[in-house]
């Protein structure tokens, strides 16, 4: 496990997309913030899905709910907000101890709410208080509705980790939003060194879909009218997107906007890699981990793929490594007429729909039993 605990010798933290009841009460989360080098946690509806549909440990506070007369959408805040309150009293030791850089949880709001700005503000503020824990951090889509409730959430003082973000435009709109937020919360005379964010970029899913369109460029013999041949960006795209957004970041953090507000005490908005599980069995199961690894980001892995990396992982300062080659690879995909903004733009809303559908067979599930835990017919 002293792979996991050496990426934080690069700068890199290491957090979990994972979080259920079973992983808080049998001491597993515990365990692997100790011996993992574990710093923090994030979940979503797919994540909460599979937890409280899968196991009998919400049972009891789904059927105490049902005889206080909750809705199942009540419930089910009451579920994760528990679980999420819970998760950050473990991590608070993390958080103590880095001073606010690590430690936290994030709580997403619900997906319904991607388009919507002043419902996003209005959920989070309310999640915000019913979990009331300084270690939280809601979690907003970075969608053109969702950036100005980012803006106005961080203004307020409340954590933000900003998700599915897949194109290098739409994690420079919300780099711009930290900006904003904290250049008002300056002017306002309020603090800026006591308030967090993370811009989370999706990895794989970038690579699932282009090297679908790659191989509709590739003939039935393997070879291809198109230079470069198409197979030669296979499964490269989405490292590519990752280290031009960290350049993108890296100049943010040389300009003057960025070193005002760093010398007023500001820490830095950190780009954490999302969605960094191998989904394609022919690449390397911690082919979303060795590349991007660098100062200043954070990487959320799935349980899988943190073993993968505990086992044989190499640690090692990758980020800023091949970025030229990055920007060559990204030129190559332009000319072989795959549009990058149209794959982003399409990605996102997969994301947004990826997220609603376990988020509703939630409900479902915990209306169900809600009913048969308490008698009710169904």
């Amino acid at each position: 496990m002293n792979r996991l605990r050496k990426l934080a010798d690069y700068g890199q933290s290491y957090w979990m997309d994972d979080l259920s009841r079973d992983l808080l009460r049998s001491g597993e989360l515990p365990r692997r913030i100790r011996d993992e080098g574990l710093r923090g946690i994030t979940s979503n509806p797919a994540i909460f899905s599979q937890a409280i549909g899968g196991s009998t440990a919400y049972d009891e506070q789904i059927a105490r709910g049902a005889r206080g007369g909750l809705t199942a959408l009540q419930i089910y805040d009451e579920l994760t907000t528990r679980d999420i309150r819970d998760a950050c009293d473990a991590l608070s030791p993390v958080y103590r101890e880095t001073d606010g850089v690590d430690g936290y949880v994030s709580l997403e709001v619900s997906p319904l709410l991607a388009r919507d700005t002043v419902g996003s503000i209005t959920e989070a503020v309310r999640l915000a208080g019913l979990v009331d824990r300084p270690n939280l951090m809601i979690k907003i889509p970075g969608t053109a509705e969702g950036v100005p409730a980012v803006e106005e959430l961080l203004y307020r003082g409340i954590n933000v980790n900003v998700t599915l973000l897949f194109s290098i435009e739409a994690y420079q709109a919300v780099a711009e939003s930290w900006l904003k937020a904290l250049e008002r919360r300056q002017a306002g005379g309020l603090p800026v060194n006591t308030v967090a964010s993370v811009a989370s970029f999706f990895i794989s899913r970038i690579d699932t879909l282009v090297d679908q369109l790659l191989a509709h460029r590739i003939r039935p013999d393997g070879t291809s009218a198109l230079n470069p041949h198409p197979n030669t960006l296979q499964g490269k795209v989405a490292v590519a997107s990752g280290k031009l957004a960290y350049a993108a970041w890296r100049r943010m953090i040389r300009g003057e906007r960025w070193q005002a507000l760093e010398a007023a005490g500001a820490r830095p908005q950190r780009l954490l890699w999302a969605s960094t599980g191998t989904k394609n069995p022919a690449y390397s199961d911690v082919a979303y981990v060795e590349p991007l690894i660098g100062a200043h980001t954070v990487n959320t892995m799935p349980a899988a793929t943190a073993a993968a990396f505990a086992d044989h992982g190499r640690p090692g300062k990758n980020l800023t490594r091949a970025v030229p080659a990055a920007r060559k690879g990204l030129r190559e995909l332009k000319a072989l007429g795959i549009d990058l903004k149209r794959v982003t733009w399409q990605l996102e809303n997969e994301g947004i729909q990826k997220f609603i559908e376990p988020f509703e067979k939630l409900l479902a599930n915990i209306e169900a039993k809600r009913r048969a835990l308490d008698g009710l017919p169904g």
